[in-house]
């Protein structure tokens, strides 16, 4: 497998102290740490500071147990990864979390403030990542060696994949690049709809410079610009007040007929310790996970551990770590739970509870269990309540243990784009450009791999706006995407889907639209003139 491990110190010249003495000296006492000064000394040089930026989207840095880029009471907590599932997740029906810890029964609930701190810290992360890119793209961009050029392509699609989260989740961030270079300034703000015109000229600037697809995994190729491309196109119309359905359609169209990836033969192995590429020919880009290399309880790692416990999900018998385990911490809400099983054909309208492990359900995308009770008594009780989620794991997708294999911390990468993302986007977008046949086979597609024959098949008449959103619930639970689906499709605060302890009430109860975009955080208002509050907050 290409990899691209972070096992290094860097230090850019946005992270360091700059001097007005013509003759500073920038060679670093320490072999190990690479400076602006010194960053053309060695080939490796580039490669490894590369590294650092697609390292600062996984882990909280480098050094002993990762050696935190940002300070935090836990480093591991409010990294990016960690944070970003947190924000996508546990403020919908898919996951609740039973910790006491600042910040989580907020976004269990939906009753969020600017203060939050998983909201402070994805802020910060990602504004992190791109100060990292664009000091090193300022650096390279008037390289002229191939290699490098390649590099200075992968930096500006980082930059851009955090920008788009930035779109997605604050709406109307501070905005800087390569041409503002570094030093002390208050960053201007820059609207959802300019940032989005934004992300989209820079990946088709590079779109030509990167290599083929299915050719750099784990790094950045055309396969991961197509796929970003496509999902910046698919929420357009929430971004921009526009719809890109046609536009969505192309780059969908892209991935699908390169040819270079294909649906995994057993769906489960998008989420197993050999879920990268080429093993699997189904990953476009993920965030590599090694449990040698990448230490650190965060991404994978974190979504086994949180959901696993000492009675219904225990590690040691579904995810296959054994140190440190069973946090009991985030589980699914049973209303989720009646998306992914379909009671009334595997159980005639009423779940079997004596079917704990739902063996019965003929979707092989059902990785669940029922715990204590299917209802949460409260939105921070025990983790025993509500439904268990045991989608990944840390063996490799026949039980075998991974080459790399490390009891505490898992060696399964986490996926971003997957090829079945642009199977159900590109039905979306034929649905919505009124040819409903294609939308039904590209569908019919994913769902013959959950079924493993033509039995979950659907027809034009099964065809529905509520399906799409549904059929994406089954196929992409617990990767991160369910708060943006929902919000495009109107059901996320004031729609009529509604979850346990949804906006604080048992039953669930409609919230607020302004809900829909995540506020700035307070701090950054208060310390920036230029920024502006989002409405409502």
């Amino acid at each position: 497998m290409n990899t691209l491990k972070s096992t290094f110190i860097i230090l850019l010249s946005a992270l360091v102290m700059t001097s007005c003495v013509d003759d500073l000296d920038v060679t670093p006492k320490d072999p190990d740490v690479i400076m602006a000064g010194n960053l053309n000394d060695d080939p490796a040089y580039k490669k490894q500071v590369l590294a650092k930026i697609y390292a600062s989207f996984i882990i909280a840095g480098q050094g002993a147990n990762g050696g935190s880029d940002i300070s935090a009471s836990d480093e591991n907590f409010f990294t990016t990864m960690r944070a970003l599932w947190n924000l996508q997740e546990i403020t919908t029906d898919e996951a609740i979390c039973a910790w006491g810890d600042v910040g989580i029964s907020d976004l269990n609930t939906q009753t969020w403030s600017p203060s939050n701190p998983f909201l402070t810290a994805l802020y910060q992360r990602l504004g992190l990542s791109i100060t990292y890119a664009n000091d090193f793209i300022r650096l390279t961009k008037d390289d002229t060696d191939p290699t490098t050029i390649q590099y200075n392509a992968e930096a500006r699609f980082l930059r851009a994949l955090a920008y788009y989260w930035f779109m997605d989740l604050f709406g109307n961030p501070p905005f800087t690049t390569e041409e503002d270079g570094v030093g002390k300034f208050f960053p201007k703000q820059i609207q959802r709809a300019q940032l989005f015109d934004y992300i989209v000229a820079e990946l088709k600037a590079i779109e030509s410079i990167l290599p083929d697809a299915g050719t750099a995994y784990p790094q950045a190729d055309k396969g991961a610009v197509w796929m970003l491309l496509s999902r910046v196109y698919l929420n357009a119309e929430v971004y921009t007040g526009t719809a890109k359905w046609q536009e969505c359609k192309e780059y969908t169209d892209k991935v699908i007929n390169s040819g270079a990836y294909s649906l995994a033969t057993d769906y489960r192995q998008n989420f197993s310790a050999d879920n990268h590429f080429p093993a699997n020919p189904e990953m476009i880009f993920a965030w590599e996970q090694d449990g040698v290399n990448t230490q650190g309880y965060v991404g994978t790692t974190f979504i086994i551990e949180s959901s696993s416990d000492a009675t219904y999900l225990r590690a040691e018998d579904y995810h296959g770590l054994t140190s440190n385990t069973n946090w009991n911490g985030n589980r699914a809400r049973k209303e989720f739970m009646n998306i992914i099983v379909d009671t009334l054909a595997t159980y005639g309208g009423a779940i079997d509870k004596s079917d704990v492990e739902f063996s019965k359900a003929a979707d092989g995308r059902v990785f669940l269990k029922m715990k204590k009770s299917l209802d949460i008594p409260s939105a921070s009780s025990s983790g025993d309540y509500g439904v268990g989620v045991y989608k990944f794991t840390a063996r490799n997708h026949d039980g075998s243990q991974a080459a790399n294999y490390n009891p505490a911390f898992a060696s399964t990468d986490f996926p971003i784009f997957r090829l079945a993302d642009a199977y159900l986007m590109r039905a979306e977008a034929n649905f919505k450009l009124g040819d409903a046949a294609a939308a039904v086979t590209d569908i019919n597609v994913v769902r013959e791999r959950a079924y493993g024959n033509t039995n979950g098949n659907i027809t034009a008449s099964q065809l529905t706006p509520q399906f799409i959103l549904d059929e994406r619930a089954r196929e992409f639970y617990y990767e991160g995407q369910r708060r943006t689906d929902l919000v495009r499709f109107g059901q996320f605060t004031d729609g009529s889907y509604v979850w346990q302890w949804k906006g604080g009430a048992a039953a669930g109860t409609q919230t607020s639209s302004h809900l829909n975009l995540f506020p700035i955080p307070g701090d950054e208002v208060s310390a920036n003139s230029n920024i502006k509050q989002n409405s409502g907050y």
